[in-house]
């Protein structure tokens, strides 16, 4: 099993995402640089931790978008 994140890891990841979508990407060093340009974190471990959450997030975003495009397609395949 895997590790369970504060609250403060996932409520700010969350937060940025909602205010700032477009810049970050499922890139865990991409991800990482953006945070230490635009945010200021208290130490470089929860900058790290806030950066994997939110990396996890958009990979699941990605994925499930994947999922949503198959499902149109046989959808439209069975018309």
């Amino acid at each position: 099993m895997g590790r369970i994140k504060t609250t403060l890891v996932k409520r700010t990841a969350e937060k940025l995402i909602k205010n700032t979508n477009h810049q970050f990407s499922p890139d865990f060093e991409e991800n990482k640089k953006i945070l230490a340009e635009n945010q200021e974190t208290p130490s470089k471990k929860i900058r790290n931790k806030i950066a994997g959450y939110i990396t996890r997030l958009k990979k699941r975003e990605i994925k499930e978008k994947g999922k949503i495009q198959k499902t149109k397609n046989k959808d439209a395949e069975i018309k």
